[in-house]
């Protein structure tokens, strides 16, 4: 059985276009967002679902969230599953979790990522691409190894326990199913201080509405993969 993660809903009207073979699961989840630390899933999905009901009302973790992940966990040894996620700390720490899920797994894991932008548009992503873009991207895709895995589960230990050194250590790592490394984990460590900081910057430029602030964010922290809605709530603490 194929199955082909996307990093979030919007992708999935797109991937249905291009005929790739396959179940879709859909990561419908921003672990960068909020409490991650807990030992064991029971608690985590407790500790998200609680979190999100109280930041935005969100209600239904555990009938759309929980289930997408379950699938994962539960996948055949003869399975073959893709991982698409693009470079920003917003989807890394994702994909981190997902393959601390799969750490034990048997299963042929690829990791498909948006290979065809160039370096300046790299935090981009895939919502900007057409089926025919979505198709060169599987083309190129790369397969984790063993200690590829296990990188990124060691990703997601560090990160969940906000183990800043760890997550120094890890960065040096070379591996190409990890592009960006080292600067996507420079921002997990200051993601509790630098968007903060450049929102003060944009602030006292006399950029004040969010709609102007929002998108000049984007330019300067590209790196977050922040959507509107982390932005936001950065941007309305004191």
């Amino acid at each position: 059985m194929k199955f082909h993660v996307l990093p979030g809903d919007a992708q999935v009207d797109v991937f249905k276009e291009t005929g790739i073979e396959g179940e879709i699961v859909v990561c419908r989840e921003a672990l960068v967002d909020g409490p991650v630390n807990a030992d064991r899933l029971e608690d985590l999905w407790k500790l998200r679902a609680d979190y999100l009901a109280g930041a935005d009302g969100s209600t239904g973790y555990y009938e759309t969230a929980v289930p997408e992940f379950e699938k994962l966990a539960n996948t055949a040894p003869d399975a073959e599953i893709n991982l698409w996620f693009e470079y920003e700390l917003f989807c890394q720490v994702n994909m981190w979790f997902c393959l601390w899920l799969l750490r034990d797994s048997a299963a042929a894991i690829y990791r498909v990522e948006p290979c065809i932008l160039n370096t300046d548009d790299r935090w981009n992503g895939f919502g900007r691409m057409d089926a025919n873009d979505l198709n060169r991207c599987f083309g190129a895709r790369t397969l984790f190894g063993k200690a590829d895995v296990q990188l990124g589960a060691s990703l997601w230990d560090a990160y969940r326990v906000g183990d800043n050194g760890r997550l120094t250590e890890l960065s040096q790592t070379s591996s190409e199913c990890f592009p960006y490394l080292e600067e996507v984990c420079e921002a997990a460590i200051e993601k509790d201080t630098k968007p903060r900081r450049i929102l003060d910057e944009i602030a006292a430029e006399g950029i004040t509405e969010f709609s102007q602030v929002f998108p000049k964010f984007r330019e300067r922290a590209g790196v977050y993969g922040f959507g509107d809605d982390q932005v936001r709530r950065i941007y309305e603490t004191d």
